[in-house]
């Protein structure tokens, strides 16, 4: 019985995920603007069956994530701007009015369309960039991995790709650290603000809660989109119930460190 339920439950086209997470969406990002600082969303990608990747918008909560909206495609590859417009499309009018917005992403993310999106929304954006990009400063025309070689830190108003949509950019190669981050970023660049884009890791435990390490989604085999997306949507209101009862805890029965913090 309980198997059928959960059959008819992730077969049925009257649950439809962005309208059931809305509500949960608004509050937490209610709480998370209610502080002051930037509402810091992340934009990432991981695979979650054998041929479905899914896109997940997330808000950075303490150290870690919740979801707030996903949109799933059966590909091998990066899924393209047109979904990803989509989707942040969708979460924007759940955010409060007034709210300052900072946006996360890799590589995937750190084009010219979606810097030129996050510009006309005013939207405040740290995104990772390849490092085969054009970057025109003046009458001099570079890569961003050849600014990264030279030690070029910090370029202020800088054109990009062929669009040559405008941006700053601030590079970190800390020692140790295999590869440099070069970063787009809306503010003037510097240290803090490019090292700012280490906010993004808060959605990788996020993504082990719904992988191996957590709810093991992948175990479960199923090969049709929309029935991967209401289980997701079931998992996603598991980890809200449990961030709760979490803050719900911390307050009533704060550990040692807890108070102290």
């Amino acid at each position: 019985m309980r198997y059928q339920w959960i059959t008819r439950l992730l077969g049925n086209p009257l649950v439809v995920s962005d309208e059931i997470m809305e509500p949960f969406a608004r509050e937490v990002l209610e709480q998370a603007s209610a502080l002051g600082n930037a509402v810091v969303l992340i934009l990432d990608q991981s695979k979650f069956s054998d041929r479905h990747q899914v896109l997940m918008l997330a808000l950075r909560f303490g150290e870690r994530a919740v979801p707030l909206a996903w949109r799933i495609e059966a590909t091998e590859g990066a899924i393209g701007f047109e979904t990803q417009k989509a989707l942040l499309e969708a979460v924007a009018p759940w955010l409060p009015e007034g709210a300052r917005v900072r946006l996360m992403g890799d590589r995937f993310y750190g084009t010219a369309n979606l810097i030129g999106w996050c510009q006309e929304r005013t939207w405040d954006y740290r995104l990772r960039l390849k490092g085969n990009l054009t970057v025109f400063d003046g009458a001099e025309t570079t890569t961003t991995a050849a600014c990264a070689e030279k030690r070029t830190f910090y370029l202020e108003d800088v054109e990009l790709t062929a669009r040559r949509v405008r941006t700053h950019i601030g590079i970190i190669h800390d020692p140790g650290h295999p590869e440099p981050w070069i970063i787009a970023m809306s503010e003037r660049p510097g240290y803090l603000r490019t090292l700012d884009y280490g906010q993004r890791w808060g959605i990788e435990p996020m993504f082990s809660d719904f992988k191996s390490r957590g709810f093991g989604i992948a175990d479960t085999q199923i090969r049709i989109a929309d029935r991967l997306d209401r289980l997701i949507l079931v998992m996603a209101l598991a980890l809200y119930w449990a961030v709760s009862t979490g803050q719900w805890d911390a307050l009533h029965h704060a550990t040692p460190s807890e108070k102290k913090a």
